[in-house]
């Protein structure tokens, strides 16, 4: 049974998705100050993934070029909508087997780098990522409602049905 959280996050992951429905690559590239592009914000939670359930949880690296166009810092860009969600995809899916398997005891475990705890536990890193992906789902509304799209969504999908409340396990 996959964790209550991951389905969480998966949900999170979704509407992400959901509320870039049928933007174009030129809008996805449209930077309004301050904030980053649309196409960042994906390159951006990409790599998140990949740090956080490639490197971090597995010792892999798929994409090594994320973690310097991407990371939390980095300069900005107006990179193409389609190589973000390429690579979005890419580590997503490629984390998905890690996360599938993840316990309660997991999620309790320390992540280590070079062998040292940073402070996090990979159930902190979980809940960072899913509320990373609720941050930027809202500011990619606000910026496509500054470009003009109408149709936006208003509400969150239906999180009674693909991820209601469940219980955690006894691991």
């Amino acid at each position: 049974m996959t964790h209550p959280l991951v389905n969480q996050l998966r949900f999170a992951r979704n509407e992400f998705r959901r509320g870039l429905e049928g933007v174009g690559i030129e809008d996805a590239r449209q930077r309004l100050l301050p904030m980053n592009c649309i196409a960042w914000n994906v390159g951006h939670l990409a790599w998140q993934e990949q740090r956080y359930w490639l490197t971090g949880a597995q010792g892999k690296t798929l994409l090594p070029e994320l973690n310097d166009a991407f990371r939390y810092g980095a300069a900005a860009s107006t990179p193409d909508l389609e190589k973000t969600w390429a690579a979005w995809r890419g580590v997503t899916e490629a984390a998905d087997s890690w996360l599938d398997e993840v316990t309660t005891g997991v999620l309790q475990q320390q992540v280590l780098v070079d062998g040292k705890p940073i402070g996090y536990t990979f159930g902190s890193l979980l809940l960072r990522t899913t509320y990373h992906y609720w941050y930027h789902t809202g500011e990619n509304q606000a910026m496509r409602q500054m470009l003009g799209h109408t149709g936006l969504l208003d509400f969150v999908g239906d999180i009674d049905t693909e991820a209601p409340y469940t219980p955690e396990p006894n691991d």
